[in-house]
């Protein structure tokens, strides 16, 4: 071996890798072989799967994963399987990637640690979402306008590049371009939405803020942001998000989103500021998703800048959020009404 690749090997930080995984036979082979082929020592590798209760060949493929730990997670989610990964997790940082994850570049591992040579990095996470025209329309759709979410683009949190805003968050942040990344001030009220598919963070710090039993990642961002005065790398490389193979799926991952969102703020466990978020620009997503016309203008928009035709899924991802989330609130205040009723 060469006396130069000896020498960046040593300067290198462990990692852990953890994956949360629920039936995940669709991409988790996929996910697995893009960390096994990353060129990176073998040997500062750390796999930590943690599986909630798996009924599909999910386990099956997850035991091929060389040296790989597993962990029931008898809570099933997968706030609490990343909360119970932190547990057994022994390695200098932290990677929370997620089963539907495929990191596109071998040296994905070397380009996310690289911005922690900075001790105020306490963070680092894509830029982008990579698109791969083999991925489904609605996997490729998600990735252009940089959220599974689209309301999450015109409230303007979103934390990767979307396409047809040609910027990667609508919240005002203190940043500095470093050339491979942008170092991203985690100061202010409201934060983008980090912490989610391909998330790397210092362990130390994570494990005297995760709570017993649930860690959801874009509230332990706003925990570290109240913790001292940090900073976010944000590299510019991306990370593949099996998000959606077909409408069905789209719908309900939407759905559960939003019905996590209700259960865990009745039990006051979410602390990421969504009522901050501006109701004009809320009233603005309702009235362009019945109209469908801006969302139109919004598709042709960036389909100019990035040719695709998935962009056309656009009007209808927005109507069918809306619907989605219009139903679960209703669902909401009928239960917060009920239980005022009952007390």
């Amino acid at each position: 071996m060469p006396s130069s690749t000896i020498d960046s090997n040593s300067s290198l930080l462990g990692i852990s890798v953890i994956l949360p995984v629920f039936n995940s036979q669709r991409t988790l082979s996929e996910c697995l072989s893009s960390i096994d082929e990353q060129d990176y020592p073998k040997d500062l590798v750390q796999m930590v799967i943690v599986d909630g209760g798996s009924t599909d060949s999910t386990l099956t493929i997850a035991r091929q994963a060389e040296g790989a730990t597993i962990v029931r997670n008898w809570r099933r989610t997968g706030e609490a399987g990343k909360a119970l990964g932190v547990k057994c997790a022994h390695n200098e940082i932290l990677a929370f990637i997620d089963s539907d994850n495929v990191l596109d570049d071998p040296l994905w591992f070397r380009k996310m640690t690289k911005p922690f040579s900075d001790l105020k990095i306490v963070a680092s996470e894509p830029l982008y979402y990579s698109r791969r025209q083999r991925d489904p329309a609605i996997t490729r759709y998600c990735a252009l306008i940089g959220a599974n979410d689209p309301l999450a683009v015109y409230l303007g949190n979103h934390d990767r590049y979307c396409y047809f805003k040609r910027r990667w968050t609508g919240i005002a942040v203190e940043q500095k371009d470093n050339g491979e990344y942008l170092s991203v001030s985690l100061k202010g009220r409201i934060l983008p939405t980090f912490g989610a598919n391909g998330f790397l963070v210092r362990g130390d710090i994570v494990r005297r803020l995760v709570p017993n039993h649930f860690l959801f990642d874009i509230d332990l961002v706003q925990e570290l942001a109240r913790k001292g005065d940090f900073s976010i790398a944000k590299v510019k490389i991306g990370v593949v998000h099996l998000f959606a193979s077909s409408l069905t799926l789209f719908v309900r991952k939407s759905y559960r989103r939003a019905r996590d969102y209700w259960f865990y703020s009745r039990k006051g466990a979410r602390s990421y500021q969504w009522k901050e978020q501006s109701r004009l620009q809320l009233l603005k997503f309702v009235l362009f998703s019945i109209t469908i016309v801006p969302m139109a203008k919004d598709a042709c928009t960036g389909y100019k800048s990035s040719p695709d035709t998935s962009w056309f899924f656009h009007p209808l991802a927005c109507f069918l959020v809306l619907w989605v989330y219009s139903a679960t609130f209703m669902t909401n205040l009928r239960t917060s009404l009920s239980g005022t009723r009952a007390g």
